[in-house]
């Protein structure tokens, strides 16, 4: 009997460390969001268009060193940078060759700088690294995965997140979320969010 009492009562104050909260609640908006601009990363492929200049234009890598290389144009650095500002560069290049160059840069597949992407840890189903998007949320996220295993504490995840360069610590309840439906639980992520999602204690 003294056991089960014990059992009972580890379980009970088990069971409330569990549902208290660890972190402050991730805000339903997320600052900075809104003005997020796509800057290349590795990965990525850019079309570049030099009007009037065929043979100079084209599509092309940017290495693993972040660097490209294009006609008359070698590593050059492209991590980091817009559309808007490679092609600004590219013009200044050219320069020596081309009277007046108007380039254009479109990017073909979009990776982006590792400091954009979004990663998922722990007990998510298919846990991965995944390309930001504008207006992704923590819902989008999870469907990316394949939502939790049974072995969550879904209402224990936190979102890792670097705001004014300090790293802080968010609460988000994917159980709610995923199971109840609960859109009160979804919120919006901003790049460079990792998601942490732990193991149930039983």
């Amino acid at each position: 009997m003294h056991r089960v009492l014990l059992s009972l009562l580890l379980a009970t104050l088990l069971s409330a460390c569990a549902s208290k909260p660890l972190y402050p609640p991730a805000p339903a908006k997320a600052d900075g969001a809104s003005e997020w601009t796509y800057l290349l990363g590795p990965g990525d492929s850019v079309n570049v268009f030099v009007w009037g200049n065929p043979e100079v234009s084209g599509g092309f890598p940017i290495r693993p060193d972040g660097k490209m290389t294009m006609n008359l144009v070698e590593d050059m650095p492209a991590t980091g940078k817009t559309p808007t500002q490679l092609a600004r560069e590219i013009e200044k290049v050219l320069g020596k060759y081309i009277q007046d160059p108007i380039v254009t840069v479109i990017v073909g597949g979009g990776v982006g700088p590792f400091s954009q992407q979004i990663r998922v840890l722990g007990q998510a189903t298919k846990p991965q690294t995944l390309n930001y998007r504008e207006h992704m949320s923590l819902l989008d996220l999870m469907i990316a995965v394949g939502g939790i295993t049974d072995f969550a504490a879904g209402n224990r995840a936190s979102i890792l997140r670097v705001v004014d360069d300090k790293p802080q610590q968010f609460g988000v309840r994917l159980d709610d979320l995923i199971k109840d439906a609960d859109v009160s639980a979804n919120v919006e992520l901003r790049p460079g969010d990792v998601l942490i999602i732990p193991e149930r204690w039983f």
